[in-house]
């Protein structure tokens, strides 16, 4: 984050395109585009929503929408205006020309606020390359001296080579580098996620749109400690702790980073390994804010996410991971409101809770529980006692419903256990 956006006196303008169609209103945009603002520091003085009926190639914005914009900055003493939406680098250019403030368009804001976030070597690895591509476009707008040429002597040396050439070769050469780097981390993931998949321990995975309250209900279930504030993009890199639920001794919870509508195709690119961590989970937890009024919108984002990572078929909507939907923020509904949830969430096998207060928590480690042990099958086994390994793994992964001593065998006195295993854990025990 650089210190002119920081704390700066901002203006936030939500263009609003008659030619398109918007899965949000202008209203939940514009209250969108706050928040954004919001999570990198800076100092909202004035917002509203620009209606266009015509996209100016230029400046997007109509020469008289240019005026009033710069009308807002001189009365609200804006030091930056934040677009959101996507800005060609010549729009961006024009407007600061013409409105001598720094512009940032919905791209530029994401990238800051994940450049501000990353935690993890592979977080800043991501957020890097992203803005790599982002910038490598907008040298032009960035830094006059760019066109300055260097290399070549006399007439037959030639222009040699112009710095702002030199600079995009430099660009493409450390993009180069970070996917490798990025490359080896899938690698390594897909190699953690297969030994996770010959463990017995089954996986949960938390998705949602973003400030919906995932990390809150995770560190509700886990006692962790994982950022939850009401903030967009709170939590950046994917965070795993074990837990115990009905009928599972241990299950490893996987909180992601949350989804957001028009989010900048460099950094779908970008996290894509950190989101397919999704693909190797056992259930999928759908957090959704039922509080906010776009949460039906705010679904559909999600659900076109999870397609394009092929988690479930985008014509059909169906998927071979079970997902569950916790619609969370019961305790910011009405009670009519709540009610009438309630029975739907009965109805469509959802779990109502409120991570926040802890409200339907035990709801949700019973569903969860049950959808794991659903496909679990009863199995009976006879082991010597002193085959304490097998007998102490069966304890540790599996529901033991009884035990009894089963005489003397060659080996000596036996054990008979009928134990619950889900499939996973049946296929880890023939194995051992």
């Amino acid at each position: 984050m650089d210190e002119v956006t920081r704390g700066a006196r901002s203006l936030v303008l939500c263009p609003d395109i008659r030619s398109f169609r918007y899965d949000l209103d202008a209203k939940d945009r514009l209250a969108e585009a706050e928040g954004l603002a919001l999570a990198i520091g800076v100092e909202i003085e004035h917002s509203t929503v620009l209606p266009i009926r015509q996209m100016q190639p230029n400046t997007l914005f109509g020469s008289g929408q240019v005026e009033n914009i710069k009308i807002w900055c001189e009365q609200y003493e804006c030091e930056l205006v934040i677009v959101d939406g996507a800005l060609s680098p010549i729009q961006q250019r024009n407007l600061e020309d013409r409105l001598k403030r720094k512009v940032i368009d919905r791209t530029g804001l994401i990238l800051e606020i994940f450049g501000e976030r990353a935690a993890t070597a592979e977080g800043r690895l991501q957020v890097e390359l992203a803005h790599l591509d982002y910038q490598q476009s907008r040298l032009v707008r960035s830094w006059t001296h760019l066109e300055r040429q260097r290399g070549g002597f006399g007439f037959l040396g030639g222009p040699g080579e112009t710095q702002i050439e030199a600079d995009r070769r430099m660009i493409r050469q450390r993009m180069g580098r970070l996917r490798r780097e990025l490359e080896q981390v899938r690698k390594t993931r897909t190699l953690h996620r297969e030994r996770r998949g010959r463990a017995p321990w089954p996986v949960i995975a938390l998705v949602g749109y973003t400030n919906a309250g995932k990390s809150t209900l995770f560190n509700r279930l886990t006692g962790a400690e994982v950022m939850a504030e009401d903030l967009l993009f709170a939590t950046l890199d994917p965070t795993m702790r074990a837990i115990s639920l009905p009928g599972v001794e241990k299950a490893i919870l996987s909180d992601t980073v949350g989804f957001i509508s028009d989010l900048p195709t460099q950094l779908v690119a970008a996290f894509r390994a950190t989101l397919e961590e999704v693909t190797g989970a056992d259930i999928i937890c759908h957090v959704r804010d039922m509080a906010n009024p776009a949460h039906a919108a705010q679904k559909k984002q999600v659900m076109e996410v999870l397609a394009d990572l092929g988690v479930i078929d985008g014509a059909t909507g169906t998927s071979d991971i079970p997902i569950l939907e916790v619609w969370n923020k019961a305790d910011l509904l009405d009670p009519d409101r709540l009610e009438a949830l309630k029975e739907a969430a009965s109805a469509q096998e959802a779990v109502l809770v409120s991570a926040a207060l802890g409200d339907g928590i035990d709801d949700f480690a019973e569903k969860t529980g049950q959808m794991l042990t659903t496909k679990a099958s009863e199995v009976t086994v006879t082991l010597p006692v002193s085959d304490g390994r097998r007998i102490a793994w069966l304890h540790a992964h599996g529901d033991v419903l009884e035990e009894e001593d089963a005489g003397e065998g060659e080996q000596g006195p036996l054990r008979r256990l009928t134990v619950r295993l889900n499939p996973k854990e049946l296929g880890q025990y023939s194995t051992l």
